[in-house]
């Protein structure tokens, strides 16, 4: 299990720098709270993990990524659209902050959840645990994950410090259209 733990928290670390997602917790850190942006992001790498080391056991390729990747981008538009329109906060939704930080910690997941399914790491992690301990695999793959998020997450925080909003808001909308465009254009060459 030790093992497991091991090579699958390296293995996916490595895999994620620079991958999309931690481009996507960057993005997230200039919009939300750390903490929510990192819950959100724990929650969908378990969930996601979890099916990955079941698909490792023996679910094998019964997993359509084409098409879940077809509508994660478009999804994907979606947030691109939402975050260049912008958020202003009445009287009233300023008194919600508790729901405000529920809805930001559920926007993360979903995002996360969504651009996880057939992505490097799923694919990483379903090897890795048809070759080690599963649950060693499912907590190093997670643990790995999140650390390497967390480091996007602080560099992303750096960033809203030092640029104006608007400059945010415009570059986090083009960076969801690019995630978005990226994953439809490679599930429809999946699919050819």
């Amino acid at each position: 299990m030790l093992t497991g733990f091991a090579v699958s928290s390296a293995a996916i670390f490595v895999a994620e720098l620079g991958d999309k997602s931690q481009l996507m917790a960057m993005t997230f850190a200039t919009r939300y709270r750390a903490w929510q942006v990192l819950l959100g992001i724990t929650l969908a790498t378990t969930v996601v993990h979890a099916a990955s080391v079941a698909l490792g056991f023996g679910m094998g390729a019964l997993l359509p990524t084409e098409w879940i990747g077809l509508v994660a981008g478009i999804a994907f538009l979606g947030f691109a659209a939402w975050t260049l329109r912008g958020d202003h906060l009445t009287d009233a939704e300023k008194s919600k902050a508790g729901r405000t930080a529920r809805s930001a910690v559920i926007a993360v997941t979903l995002a996360f959840f969504l651009a996880e399914l057939g992505d490097k790491t799923m694919l990483a992690t379903v090897t890795l645990a048809s070759q080690h301990h599963w649950l060693g695999t499912w907590i190093g793959s997670t643990v790995g994950m999140v650390l390497a998020d967390a480091l996007a997450i602080g560099i992303g925080l750096l960033l809203g410090k030092h640029l104006p909003e608007r400059f945010i808001r415009y570059g986090a909308a083009a960076l969801f259209a690019v995630f978005g465009g990226w994953l439809i254009v490679e599930s429809a060459l999946g699919l050819l």
